[in-house]
């Protein structure tokens, strides 16, 4: 499901760059080509649409990405935690003292 959600979010961004690419923030872009006044889609029409888009497909990105969030896998990270949780438990602490022996170790075959 992690997967599914990684490509959808990955189309919605690329769409939302395409989208806001053909838009002109001057109001021209792609509304711009079709200034023929006979059209069922004029100029209005075009920007209304573009804008809608972007709008829906900006939503959409936040959606996704939310749910994606739900979606993480957690498996690898946990096993992750109990390395570095082992890791703590087992260091050294650096400010102990050292333990050094309070007799001279026995020579039995040195001197004789």
């Amino acid at each position: 499901m992690y997967t599914l959600i990684t490509v959808l979010l990955f189309i919605v961004c690329v769409l939302l760059v395409l989208i806001v690419l053909v838009q002109n923030s001057k109001g021209g872009g792609l509304a711009s080509n079709f200034q023929s006044a006979g059209q069922v889609m004029g100029v209005r029409k075009t920007t209304d649409f573009l804008e809608k888009a972007t709008w829906g497909l900006a939503g959409a990105l936040l959606f996704l990405a939310v749910v994606g969030s739900a979606f993480i896998p957690r498996g690898e990270a946990g096993v992750e935690e109990s390395r570095v949780r082992q890791q703590i438990e087992t260091a050294i602490d650096p400010t102990q003292v050292p333990n050094f022996p309070t007799t001279a170790p026995v020579a039995s075959d040195s001197i004789k």
